[in-house]
């Protein structure tokens, strides 16, 4: 690895990769806001492929909800009603206060059915492609506190603080390419599905660029999935927000895990040796997602067990494996997450891990945990405003995805006294 290339891989010099801002790119996307700059896409496409991929996205949105599988075959009774213990009253007031708070165009966009198939019309890229609910940086000062006291009520203490660092290192890359109206701290969208309840289910999506939120209620119940979190840079290394930085234990813990197992088990989990490599079948990367299997659109894909069973790992490993799920599990309030982290441990007999690319210290990675009841994923990536060409220490996504339909607590639904028996959406 050149000195170059392995000063990226380490996250810290991602300067060396500041793009020309006098190319048609920036000088467009620095003049247009949000709207204007999403229609454009929509119409012309640049970049081309990326265009490709949102009409792919599409076509895929017209199947009816499944959810992601190992086989295509979804498994039945893997999630049930229970009490979480999460502070739904607190929820429901704080939600309550920004309903009170709209105007009467703003409350027309807001709340959609709770079974709408609109959930499933999220995405992480920096184009606004569903324009659902209302955007943070076109509300009032007053307002916007408010949609952001609704996120911090849902999510435990460190999971509303990195979902506020994902938010202020985007901010810092709408600074860095010049573009502010387009990418800044709250250019994120907030919509509602049913009505806030104690009792009955409903639910908000949170969304934008490299941070995404799906969180699905019931009484004292909650779902958050599937969710994206990823960074370009992974940290701040200027201005009042300096030293943010988010995703690192996650990288951390899954490297000390690789690096951990035997020659063995390390040449059974590594499914690909490079990044982008000629090995791969067709498909298997893209530019957008590059190694993600599970990104947004991909509510129904098959996804193959690969890699190396975690209940043939050491008790030690094992628990690395338990500390990258807990990390995953970040967002929820803590009952909520030891309840859903013993449920993981349960499966860690039909648990997989996977990797792709080299385990050195300085080498980019992807990996995948995954059972029947989650997927979370990690990806280093080549650039998208920074002009790496390989993947980089400094670009991060992540994900989380719960299989078997259990996503936007679709498993939950025919459960509730009441409720239909059977998956509402029908494309």
């Amino acid at each position: 690895m050149t000195s170059e290339r392995a000063q990226a891989a380490h996250g810290g010099e991602y300067r060396q990769f500041l793009p020309d801002l006098s190319i048609p790119r920036f000088t467009t996307m620095k003049e247009q806001d949000a709207h204007v700059y999403s229609e454009a896409f929509k119409k012309g496409g640049i970049p081309p492929w990326l265009h490709g991929l949102y009409m792919h996205w599409l076509e895929l949105l017209k199947e009816p909800f499944k959810g992601v599988t190992n086989d295509g075959t979804v498994k039945p009774g893997l999630f049930q009603l229970q009490d979480e213990g999460i502070p739904i009253q607190q929820i429901v007031e704080a939600t309550n206060a920004v309903l009170s708070s709209l105007d009467e165009a703003q409350s027309s966009k807001i709340k959609l059915h709770i079974d709408s198939p609109e959930w499933r019309t999220w995405s992480n890229p920096e184009f606004l492609l569903s324009d659902k609910g209302i955007r943070l940086d076109e509300l009032s000062e007053d307002l916007r506190s408010k949609v952001m006291a609704v996120l911090k009520a849902t999510l435990s203490p460190e999971g509303y603080e990195k979902a506020v660092g994902a938010m202020r290192i985007n901010g810092f890359l709408g600074e860095l390419v010049e573009s502010p109206k387009v990418m800044n701290e709250f250019s994120y969208n907030f919509v509602l599905f049913g009505e806030p309840s104690e009792t009955t289910p409903w639910g908000f999506s949170f969304y934008g660029h490299h941070l995404c939120l799906n969180i699905f209620f019931y009484k004292t119940q909650i779902v958050v999935s599937p969710w994206f979190t990823g960074a370009e840079p992974n940290i701040i290394d200027d201005g009042p927000y300096k030293g943010t930085r988010i995703l690192e234990a996650e990288e951390k813990l899954g490297l000390q895990l690789m690096q951990s197992l035997t020659p063995d088990q390390q040449s059974r989990a590594q499914t690909f040796k490079q990044m982008k490599d000629p090995a791969m079948p067709h498909g298997r990367w893209n530019h957008d997602d590059q190694r993600h299997l599970c990104g947004a659109y991909r509510d129904n894909r098959v996804v193959p067990y690969e890699g190396i069973l975690v209940s043939a790992m050491t008790t030690e490993q094992q628990l690395l494996v338990v500390a990258i799920l807990e990390q995953y599990l970040l967002y929820l309030p803590q009952p909520a997450r030891d309840i859903r982290l013993e449920s993981y441990k349960t499966w860690l007999p039909e648990t997989y891990f996977s990797w792709i690319g080299g385990y050195g210290d300085a080498d980019p990675f992807y990996y995948r945990i995954q059972s029947p009841v989650v997927i979370v994923e990690f990806d280093h990536h080549s650039g998208v405003f920074l002009t790496n060409e390989d993947p980089a220490k400094f670009h991060i996504h992540t994900l989380l995805r719960t299989p078997n339909a259990g996503d936007y607590g679709m498993a939950l639904r025919p459960l509730i006294p009441g409720r239909r028996q059977e998956y509402l959406w029908e494309g």
